[in-house]
């Protein structure tokens, strides 16, 4: 078998003969084979892939004859004409400058005929895609985030509102639909739009899209804040113990998710030796110190617990 051949191990067909799942593709001669009795199990295999060979990203890119696939985090989804603002033709030679004038023309053409809904949808993909990196949302919550933003504005909900706070909801929609947990506080650290217009945009969204997302849970946030806070996993493990105590009690009804998860993590580090200061809990969980201590002694309260608030 010739080492420049494509193979590809298949682990899901099983070979007829022996049943083995060790099976080789072979694009060049069109062959499924069976990795140990040997039989040609298909011999008609139809090559997917490209009708060149290249041997470096550059003769990849240079012989390829499609783009990059289409993106909900680009304004025109990456299907639209875009005129490059060097004066060089594909080929990277120099426009004659008896075309330039024409090739301003066009840039400039380009420019106008974008519609008002198309350079708001740019404006808020680039701010989308900042305070996505700012605050570390995988690529997948982003794709989500802008394809909720881009329904916002399919029903009319951005006409006379504030961008920042109807993209930072978005986020923070897309998040809680991906089980990332973000805060309204940390998304607003990193945006001009206050936690409570996000919050208010959040509702909106809402109403007209009808999210349909699990109550959250104190659970959720607990790895995040033990990380941040950089506590031990015995911490972490007794955090959650308190939280499906009290959970399983009923104490957590009409309580933010977390503050209860914050104020848990806190009782379990001061319980395990890990005496950190209020504020820093209060910090990493977006909240103020009251909320901290509020939820701290009430759930000492139930608890049975005697533990002074350092």
């Amino acid at each position: 078998m010739m080492k420049n051949q494509k193979l590809w191990i298949d682990e899901i067909e099983k070979c007829p003969n022996c049943g083995s799942t060790h099976l080789i593709r072979n694009y060049e001669r069109g062959e499924l084979i069976c990795q140990d009795c040997g039989l040609v199990i298909e011999d008609t295999f139809i090559d997917l892939g490209p009708d060149w060979r290249a041997f470096d990203n550059d003769q990849y890119m240079e012989r390829a004859r499609a783009g990059s696939p289409s993106s909900f985090m680009v304004f025109d989804k990456g299907l639209s004409t875009e005129i490059s603002p060097r004066n060089e033709d594909s080929y990277g030679k120099k426009i004659p400058i008896r075309n330039k004038s024409q090739l301003y023309r066009l840039r400039k053409w380009n420019s106008r005929i974008r519609s008002s809904e198309g350079r708001n949808l740019s404006i808020a993909l680039q701010e989308l895609d900042r305070i996505a990196e700012n605050i570390s949302i995988p690529k997948d919550v982003r794709e989500t985030a802008a394809m909720i933003y881009r329904k916002a504005m399919g029903m009319k909900i951005v006409r006379g509102r504030s961008i920042e706070a109807l993209v930072s909801a978005s986020i923070y929609a897309a998040c809680r639909m991906h089980n990332i947990p973000r805060t309204l506080e940390e998304i607003s650290r990193v945006t001009k739009a206050t936690k409570k217009n996000i919050a208010k945009a959040y509702r909106i969204e809402n109403r007209y899209l009808k999210f349909t997302f699990a109550p959250q849970s104190p659970l959720e946030y607990v790895e995040y804040f033990r990380d941040k806070l950089k506590l031990s996993n015995e911490t972490k493990v007794k955090a959650i113990e308190i939280i499906n105590k009290i959970s399983q009690a009923g104490k957590i009804s009409g309580k933010g998710p977390v503050g209860i998860a914050i104020a848990s993590l806190y009782i379990a580090a001061v319980l395990n030796n890990e005496r950190k200061a209020q504020r820093e809990f209060a910090d990493a969980a977006g909240i103020t110190e009251v909320t901290l201590r509020n939820r701290y002694k009430e759930i000492s309260e139930f608890l049975g617990l005697n533990i002074g608030f350092h």
